[in-house]
Order: structure tokens, then C-alpha cells, then sequence
């Protein structure tokens, strides 16, 4: 096993966490990861109290986290409430000024976790009292910043809370999917990985098998950085956050037209929520990191959990005899 003090606050084998991603992170998924030996999160995602109540309940008796997309979860905060009374391994927060929430975190004696995209965000969730700090690179799928790779990114927050919070765990995101990404997190001055994309193509995740297939024939080149399914959705994200995205014909026809696409907003959802319910994902979304191109196979999560920290142990163990 590898262990640091990132396994050991939270009681693991493998310093390996799943994004809380909405919705292939359900609860049947978060659980398979914390009873591989890792730290499952649960997708909060835009928030819902019947999709939380349900995804609590189907993770049964594991110990498992939570994450929410912050902005969202402030129109209901209730939902962070709700959260926290089920005694959550940890709560994460992404995508905004975690300042307003962190009190209610601490205060439920729940360890926080903050995802950054900037030293300033890093900066912020020490101001809060992060307990664990996850350093996105742009990499990533879903939202996220399009500015710095993952592997100038982890050294430099790393040489940060060096600094300023040498207490704070630093988790790497980004283009991970096995254990050669987790062995090199560690090497650049992380803890260990909150790995998306690699468990989004796993037997538990929430997504149409059709979604899965594609990504196993996929490269990390088919990737892109858009904003097209967050206007066709209504979703406000904030302007500097973009979702990578598997390409296909919709973001084709739609990528560099947003405006069009806003005037015939409607129409296009309803051909989206169409694809979704038929499995048609040239026109629903894919929503996968350029990890994608390390992906050929759909196994179970504990497989994942597995496989990875063992390939991460062998390459350290063969370079520390090289030495």
C-alpha cells in the first residue's frame, strides 16, 4: 500500500478519490471506491434533494463523502445542510467562493475539501480552513479553467502550501486514469488524486453504456473546452468556467455560434434531452477529460482502485531501486 498522511486523516489504503461527478458519481459508485480502500465522493452536482436522499441511501453503509457545485448549491442551502446530517466522510466545494459555507462545514466537524484552478483560489481555501486542497488542471473533464496543464500546476501549489499551509493535503486533478498519473502526482507534491474520468468509464458510474462505449475507441485529442451545453441547458456558470467535452456533431454544429444557439435555445434542448433518453450521444454530451485516450476497457470501481495503486507502487518501488 501506498501511505502518507493523506491516507491516514481519512482512514485508506489508496491515496485515490473519486470527483464527486454529476451524475456518474451516484451512490452505488462512491461506495464501490471507499470499499476498494479509497475516498468515494457522492455528485451533489446542481443540487436536488430527492437525488441526494437517493444516492445517500444507495451507498448503504459505506463511508462516503460529498460534493457539490458551489454557486448552484447556494440558491438551496439546505442542501449542504442535508448533506452534512449524513455524516459525510468529507464536503467538497467547486467552482466559487467556498467563504460563505465553510462555517457550516467546520462546524459539523466535517473535513473540507476546496478544488482550485488558481494560487488564488489556493489561497482562499486556506483562508477557510480547507483541510484538503484539489489543484485542477485543465486537463480535467467537466468544468474547469482552460489555463495550466496539471503537471506545472501540482508543483507550484505544491511549493505554495509548502509555504503558506504546510499542513494543508494536496490532492492532483487532471488527465489521471492510472497508476503512472498517481505515481507522478506524488512525484510533483501531491498526496494522491481525485481521479473523474477513469471512474465516469466504470460498471457503477451513471451513464448510458452508449456514453461508455464511446470513450473506450476514444482519444484525448477528442476533446474540447466549450460552454455550448451550458447555454442550451440555462446553466449560469461563471464566464471563466468552460466544461471539456467529448467531441461530437452538436458541438460541431454549435461551438463558435453560442449566440445562435441561444436564440434557438429551446428547440435544441429538447433535441438534447431527446439524445439522452435514446442514447444518441452525437447530440447529448460526453462529459470526459483527455484521459479518455488512456481508457480501453469499462471495469468495476475496485478494479480501478486496484490496479491503479498497485501500478503506482510498482513504479515507485522500481525507481527508488534504479537510485
Amino acid at each position: 500500500m501506498l501511505t502518507n498522511r493523506f491516507t491516514e486523516k481519512f482512514g485508506l489504503q489508496h491515496p485515490i478519490a473519486l470527483a464527486p461527478m454529476d451524475p456518474a458519481s451516484g451512490g452505488a459508485l462512491a461506495a464501490a471506491v471507499s470499499n476498494a480502500g479509497a475516498l468515494g465522493l457522492l455528485g451533489g452536482g446542481y443540487g436536488s434533494h430527492e437525488l441526494l436522499e437517493r444516492e445517500f441511501a444507495l451507498a448503504g453503509d459505506a463511508s462516503i463523502g460529498c460534493g457539490f457545485i458551489t454557486w448552484s448549491m447556494a440558491r438551496d442551502v439546505s442542501l449542504l445542510d442535508r448533506a452534512l446530517a449524513r455524516r459525510p466522510r468529507c464536503l467538497m466545494l467547486s467552482f466559487s467562493d467556498p467563504e460563505p459555507f465553510a462555517a457550516r462545514v467546520h462546524a459539523a466537524k466535517i473535513p473540507l475539501i476546496c478544488q482550485v484552478q488558481t494560487l488564488e483560489h489556493v489561497q482562499r481555501a486556506l483562508d477557510v480552513g480547507a483541510a484538503v486542497v484539489v489543484a485542477q488542471g485543465t486537463e480535467a473533464g467537466g468544468h474547469g479553467f482552460d489555463r495550466q496543464t496539471t503537471m506545472t500546476f501540482i508543483p507550484e501549489v505544491a511549493d505554495y502550501l509548502a509555504a503558506k499551509g504546510p499542513e494543508t493535503i494536496l490532492l492532483a486533478a487532471g488527465g489521471i486514469a492510472d497508476g503512472r498519473g498517481l505515481a507522478a502526482a506524488l512525484m510533483l507534491g501531491a498526496d494522491g488524486v481525485l481521479m473523474g474520468t477513469r471512474f465516469w468509464a466504470t460498471q457503477e458510474a451513471l451513464i448510458h453504456p452508449n456514453a461508455k462505449a464511446r470513450v473506450t475507441q476514444a482519444r484525448g485529442s477528442q476533446t474540447i473546452r466549450t460552454s455550448v451545453y451550458d447555454i442550451v441547458r440555462g446553466k449560469a456558470w461563471p464566464k471563466e468556467y468552460t466544461g471539456r467535452l467529448m467531441r461530437n456533431d452538436f458541438i460541431h454544429r454549435w461551438h463558435g455560434n453560442e449566440e445562435a444557439l441561444r436564440g434557438l435555445r429551446e428547440s435544441e434542448l429538447r433535441a438534447v434531452e431527446s439524445a439522452y433518453e435514446s442514447g444518441d450521444y452525437d447530440c447529448a454530451n460526453v462529459t470526459v477529460g483527455q484521459a479518455i485516450g488512456l481508457i480501453g476497457d469499462i471495469p468495476s470501481a475496485a478494479d480501478v482502485v486496484h490496479r491503479t495503486a498497485r501500478q503506482a507502487r510498482d513504479i515507485i518501488n522500481n525507481a527508488q531501486c534504479c537510485i
